[in-house]
């Protein structure tokens, strides 16, 4: 299986804790070599991982991790990456044409999230979101978290500020070559996110959700979710 990561962006919320975003240690370990590792762990063989803020920087990291971890990792630049993170996926159109797993440089899960989401069902043509029905959780920040609406297993809807909602987007996806479609789609409606790409997908009655139940996650995006996911870390959760 297939994995691309997003880490094009400044990451300005968490300057704090260091200057470039997926190289912050937590715990002393790179967050985005956590990402990469939880993945490792569920079955994930080769990564693509498409950068741009300080790209030079954090392409020559990788290499490091690739060498260090003994795991293939394509770096993809993203000349537009002050843009949405929308663009930055369609950026590696031209290297996958496969059922792929998409995630966030800075969004911490349990690797179970992403063994189960690979080992459920799967209808060819579709993107399935992995979320999260707890939405009480004091892990996610309610004002920064994007919020999703479905009914069953079908995506309705989605977006950071929709006031119908009934579960929340985990950063986790189970794509297939139709979200570049959808991508370009949204684009030309002037979206360049991948939660108007979804929105595009639900329309196309092609978007899913997979319930991640009480498995757990953080998106390490701020100083305060940043101590949450340590705490995670030293308890073994994540």
């Amino acid at each position: 299986m297939k994995c691309l990561i997003v880490a094009a962006g400044q990451g300005t919320r968490l300057r704090e804790k260091g200057e470039l975003k997926p190289l912050i240690p937590i715990k002393g370990v790179p967050l985005i070599e956590r990402v990469i590792g939880n993945a490792q762990a569920a079955g994930v063989d080769e990564f693509f991982v498409v950068t741009g803020y300080r790209a030079e920087t954090l392409q020559e990291k990788l290499g490091e991790i690739a060498k260090r971890i003994d795991v293939r990792i394509t770096r993809i630049f993203n000349r537009a990456w002050d843009r949405a993170n929308g663009v930055s996926v369609l950026t590696a159109k031209q290297f996958i044409d496969e059922p792929f797993l998409l995630t966030m440089c800075d969004h911490l899960v349990d690797p179970e999230i992403f063994r189960a989401l690979i080992a459920a069902p799967f209808e060819p043509g579709t993107v399935t979101l992995a979320v999260d029905f707890n939405i009480d959780s004091p892990l996610n920040d309610p004002e920064d978290v994007t919020r999703v609406k479905c009914q069953g297993d079908k995506l309705m809807h989605i977006g950071k500020v929709i006031r119908d909602f009934n579960c929340f987007d985990t950063g986790v996806f189970l794509c297939t070559p139709v979200m570049f479609d959808a991508l370009v789609e949204s684009q030309s409606r002037g979206d360049d996110s991948i939660s108007g790409a979804m929105n595009v997908l639900a329309e196309w009655g092609k978007a899913r959700v997979f319930d991640i139940k009480n498995r757990l996650w953080v998106d390490v995006d701020d100083p305060a979710a940043f101590a949450k996911a340590e705490q995670l870390l030293e308890a073994g959760q994540l």
